[in-house]
Formats: C-alpha cells, structure tokens, sequence
C-alpha cells in the first residue's frame, strides 16, 4: 500500500483528530507569568493494534528560572526542587520548550492528527505554565492547542469519584507512591496511566463509538 492509500492512524479518528499528550510541571509558585517554571515531563499517548489507547514516550527536562522570576519557599518545599543544583543539568526555558515541543510534533505528524491536546490533572495549571514559559522564549511552534485541554481530575471524579490523583490512581488499581509523587516525569506517567484507563473503560462499556444519530427524515 502506498503512502497516498494507507489508512490513516486510528488516533486520528479518536480525539477530533488531536494527539493526547499529558504535561506535568513543577514550578516555584502559582503565577505562571510571574513565577519559575523548574520541571516539565511530556507523555505522548498512542493506540495499540487493537485500539487501546496506551502510554508511550516520557521526555524530561530541568528548566533554569528565567531572569527575574518569583520563587516561593512554599513551593519548594513542596516538590524538594533546589533550582541552583548543578545537579538537576537544568537548561534555559527554550532550549528546554525545544526538547519537549520537537517529539510531540513528530509524534502528530506520526499520528496523523492536525495537532496536540494537552492532558493534565488540574490542566489549566499546567497549560497556563507551559504557554506563559512558550511566550517568554518566543517560541511560535507550539504544538499544542491553545485553549483546549483534557482534565484528568475532572474526568476521574466522573469515573470514580475522586478529584486527587493519588487517590483516583488507587481507585482505578494504578500503584501510586506518594514519595516519588511531585517529581513531574512520575506525575505525568500517573495521569496517563488514569486517562487512559478512563478513556478505556469508555470503551469497554460501549460508550465509543457512540451510537449512529436516527436519521429524522427517515
């Protein structure tokens, strides 16, 4: 089969022909303008040959805070970042976008789909992080939507009935480790692991594909 013949990827069909990846970032406040992004871990979801959708690649990278941006002690505290460890090998913030932004794009056009969707627990966070940092390093090539986001704390207190990650992953049987959590590699392979047991389930219930809509005319 040719290129111009084959068919096109079953993602494509499944999201409006958006490609899922679930973001999480650690940073050193609340403020996405005014505060540090530190941390950013990239989940590209993909579909096996039956159809499931399935966590794929991770991709990580430590980010140094811009020049002049706010950190919070608070915040620190809270993910046990030290943004002037030599250790974290941290990089400026468009060399880092670069590193995530550049598979995620390989991974649409692979995929078949026009672009990407964020996916995120609380992803208004997230995605409010990820686009201020895009617009600091003047990055133009973002690959994800600019409004459009998958809330995984929504859809688990939909599935079942629980907001926080930790406890939803243990409701949907996903082991979780409350001392590897807030590191944003552990918390995204998490919230992929939840998304794509819900989107699953959906499924396997019958919910997708939906039914065909009665024709009135008819």
């Amino acid at each position: 089969m040719t290129d111009e013949n084959k068919e096109p990827h079953p993602m494509s069909r499944r999201f409006r022909g958006f490609l899922p990846v679930v973001v999480d970032v650690e940073t050193g406040g609340f403020n996405p303008e005014k505060d540090a992004l530190l941390e950013i871990a990239a989940v590209i979801l993909t579909m096996d040959e039956d159809g499931w959708l399935v966590r794929g690649e991770t991709h990580l990278q430590q980010i140094d805070p811009f020049e002049g941006a706010n950190l919070e002690q608070s915040a620190l505290d809270f993910t046990g970042i030290d943004p002037w460890s030599p250790e974290r090998e941290a990089v400026p913030e468009r060399e880092g976008l670069s590193e995530i932004f550049g598979p995620i794009r390989k991974a649409v056009k692979a995929h078949d789909c026009k672009r990407a969707v964020l996916v995120g627990h609380n992803a208004t966070f997230d995605h409010n992080f990820v686009f201020a940092a895009a617009l600091r390093a003047d990055i133009r090539r973002n690959p994800f939507h600019p409004f459009s986001t998958f809330d995984t704390a929504t859809l688990a207190g939909l599935a079942y009935g629980h907001t926080v990650l930790a406890q939803a992953c243990k409701l949907a049987g996903i082991p979780f480790n409350n001392k590897e959590a807030h590191s944003a590699a552990y918390d995204a392979e998490k919230t992929a692991d939840l998304f794509c047991g819900i989107v699953n389930r959906w499924r396997e219930i019958g919910g997708f594909p939906p039914p065909p809509v009665p024709d009135e005319a008819g």
